[in-house]
């Protein structure tokens, strides 16, 4: 592949050019002096196509085939990278398929080299059926999606005992502070003079009044049973191209759990709802109507995780009133990424108007409310 073709996923299910340049032969060769068992570059077999970051699989003189991740340092810092990892270790320790973060020659799982800041991994075991999907498109197998939820119920019980604090970082990190608050507005508020970039956004936009219309009707049914769930960290993250498979069948098993970038402590109903917003509904076809909702691969993912932690009544109920605004935290933290760092308006807007108030009143329309109600129902 040339560099120069090199596009990746748009937020609009489209392909653009990247925000943050492929890696090269010449720069993978520096970083891999770090590395000196790892052998030199022979070649980099595939760019991927994810927009916030730039990520290669590439193979080595000395057997190893590896991917390669960099990340801009105002995106994350040696510090902030390595509690991933950290969190990757203990799930590893207990049994969960994660291929392994490789050490440099000091010991260190995270490399900066001017502004930028790697990580390396061994090639994750099986297949990447999904890996050229886009986020929010659903999975071609239903039973897939069981699988999944079977694989994300063992994380959360391998995750018990891990008990690290919060990540550093609100960019691209999906936290919940803001979905727990018993006022959002407020502790937002108290927040920006932390996040300044967020803070100039939010600058222009009457933020409290979009609050109060899209998310606030959603957030008070939700939020007083929230503030009662158990802290655990999570991924944040689980879409079916994060996961790797023993083969192409329906009944393939999961091999690896890929990317932990968005991970950090909430709690497990918050996984799951997550899981079943990048899964279940297909955001980017939201003008097919009731095509657009994927309400067997949302019950799939229930009933996999069922399989391994019981849900009762109560907990599915939550499942579905949480649904609408589990994204609150996360599209903020995209909404800052893309003003303060990547200094796009458009994405930034985008961000905000789309993911943070357009999922949550797409749900006050049919197909969610129909969603929503097959879940329950489920219970």
């Amino acid at each position: 592949m040339n560099d120069s073709d090199h596009s990746v996923h748009g937020l609009a299910g489209d392909s653009m050019a990247p925000d943050w340049p492929p890696l090269t032969q010449g720069e993978i060769e520096k970083l891999l002096r770090r590395y000196p068992a790892l052998g030199v570059p022979r070649q980099i077999r595939w760019h991927s196509p994810r927009p916030l970051s730039a990520a290669c699989l590439i193979d080595t003189s000395a057997g190893h085939s590896l991917f390669i991740k960099r990340h801009h340092q105002s995106v994350r810092s040696l510090a902030t990278l390595s509690e991933e990892h950290r969190f990757m270790g203990w799930l590893r320790a207990a049994g969960i398929p994660l291929a392994e973060v490789v050490r440099d020659s000091h010991g260190h799982t995270a490399v900066q080299l001017g502004d930028w800041v790697y990580e390396l991994h061994a090639q994750a075991s099986g297949i990447d059926l999904y890996r050229e999907t886009m986020s929010w498109v659903p999975p071609t197998e239903s039973r897939h999606a069981r699988t999944a939820g079977h694989m994300l119920a063992r994380l959360h019980d391998a995750a018990a005992g891990y008990d690290a604090a919060q990540r550093d970082t609100h960019i691209l990190v999906a936290r919940s502070e803001l979905l727990v608050a018993a006022d959002p507005v407020a502790t937002l508020q108290a927040q920006l003079a932390r996040r300044p970039g967020l803070a100039d956004y939010l600058r222009h936009r009457d933020w409290p009044s979009d609050f109060a219309r899209s998310l606030q009707p959603w957030h008070a049914i939700v939020q007083p049973r929230l503030i009662r769930q158990p802290r655990l960290w999570t991924h944040n993250d689980w879409h079916v191209s994060n996961l790797c498979w023993q083969d192409e069948g329906g009944e393939a098993s999961i091999s690896a759990v890929l990317d932990f970038g968005l991970s950090a402590a909430t709690f497990a109903l918050f996984d799951l709802a997550t899981a079943i917003e990048r899964n279940a509904i297909a955001w980017l076809a939201l003008d097919t109507g009731n095509q657009a909702v994927h309400t067997d691969v949302a019950l799939a993912l229930i009933d996999g995780y069922r399989q391994q932690r019981p849900l009762d009544h109560a907990a599915v109920h939550l499942l579905a009133d949480l649904l609408p605004v589990v994204h609150l935290d996360f599209a903020l933290s995209e909404v800052e990424y893309f003003h303060a760092i990547t200094g796009s308006r458009a994405n930034a807007d985008l961000a905000y108007d789309t993911f943070l108030c357009g999922h949550a009143d797409w749900f006050t329309r049919a197909p969610g409310q129909r969603l929503l109600q097959a879940i329950r129902q489920s219970a």
